[in-house]
């Protein structure tokens, strides 16, 4: 069955945890990797793999772009991957099995997360990534990006896939600029208390609503870490409106 899904990886200098990503989809007959620019040594760890087809482009938004990078696959069934993801063994051997007879159908999948190598516990989140081309694609977000589906089509698998989410503190401030440059592109908040009120809920969902105390620093770590995202996000977006309000 592996020679009729094609995984799907768009990704930008992503040297630390691309060869794990492509090592753990060695057995699928066709990996394309859509790369935005890279600077690193992503490509060149790339080519090691055989499966793997190179296709280079620009980043119109993670949904748009996710959805040009699968229109390169002779498959069209798509297993969706970011290059900091890693099929597990068990989820590998679940695919085998799956009868993909209905294109309506969309899978997904468990995703366990990992910060600066350590499992977060409590942290298992479902997110659909196989799905069948001709019948479904990502929305147009810019972030957060989704695959369109009818609820009652969804199917949800047993086995998980692993999220090397962060692997270096220095990671941490590269995302956060990477991501609230994006989204908060062209983008305004008028109100300088959203830019208060947005992170503290950020940390307080993270922290305590989230369980990450039972994680112990690191559980500390992630909750500032999705506060300082949040908070760049809105300063972004609340500098944007002050600038715009100063040209009229």
């Amino acid at each position: 069955m592996l020679n009729n899904i094609s995984i799907v990886i768009i990704a930008k200098n992503a040297d630390l945890t691309i060869a794990k990503s492509l090592d753990s989809v060695k057995e699928f007959d066709e990996v394309i990797l859509y790369l935005n620019h890279s600077t690193d040594a992503t490509e060149s760890i790339a080519k090691r793999f055989k499966n793997v087809k190179i296709f280079h482009g620009e980043f119109l938004g993670f949904g748009d772009t996710k959805n040009l990078a699968s229109s390169y696959s002779s498959n069209n069934w798509i297993l969706s991957l970011d290059s900091d993801e890693l099929i597990t063994p068990e989820l590998f051997n679940e695919l085998m099995k799956l009868d993909l007879s209905d294109s309506s159908k969309v899978y997904a999948l468990k995703m366990d997360d990992y910060f600066l190598g350590y499992k977060l516990k409590f942290r298992t989140e479902k997110k659909v990534r196989l799905y069948n081309r001709r019948e479904r694609k990502f929305d147009n977000k810019k972030v957060h990006e989704n695959i369109e589906y009818n609820l009652g089509d969804k199917i949800t698998l047993k086995s998980h896939f692993k999220h090397l989410h962060i692997n270096t503190v220095n990671q941490t401030l590269e995302k956060t600029i990477r991501y609230t440059d994006i989204s908060s592109n062209g983008k305004e908040t008028c109100y300088f208390i959203v830019v208060i009120v947005k992170p503290t809920f950020a940390f307080f969902q993270a922290y305590i609503l989230r369980l990450g105390f039972l994680n112990g620093w690191i559980g500390f770590v992630v909750a500032i870490a999705n506060a300082n995202d949040r908070y760049y996000k809105y300063l972004k977006r609340y500098v944007n409106c002050q600038h715009n309000r100063k040209k009229t």
